[in-house]
């Protein structure tokens, strides 16, 4: 459901579920991705977490685009994509190289 608000404001589509999409996507793209990264926590705290670190994330590109006078709905949703992205994937990295050390050892 995500991806689809984040597909619907990149298509600059004129449909009146793209605001609540597109909300949605800019909350759970970084919160997913901190949920990752945070699975050492209670459930709870984890998702608390991950929120706030979803509206940090947000409020950071918004912060970023403005000062340096780059402000656009696509340039914010490419921009947290990405951030996300490369969360995930670092979250990803660690944990294989994790397996492969403790591979090694046994």
């Amino acid at each position: 459901m995500g991806g689809i608000g984040a597909v619907l404001a990149l298509v600059d589509s004129g449909s009146p579920l793209r605001g609540p999409f597109t909300l949605f996507f800019l909350l759970a793209a970084p919160a997913g991705a901190i949920a990752a990264a945070l699975r050492g926590l209670e459930p709870f705290g984890r998702a608390i977490a991950s929120v706030a670190g979803a509206v940090v994330v947000n409020m950071l590109v918004t912060q970023g685009m403005l000062a340096v006078h780059r402000w656009s709905v696509r340039g914010g949703i490419v921009a947290v994509t990405a951030i996300s992205a490369l969360v995930l994937l670092l979250v990803l990295l660690r944990r294989l190289r994790g397996r492969t050390t403790r591979r090694r050892t046994d």
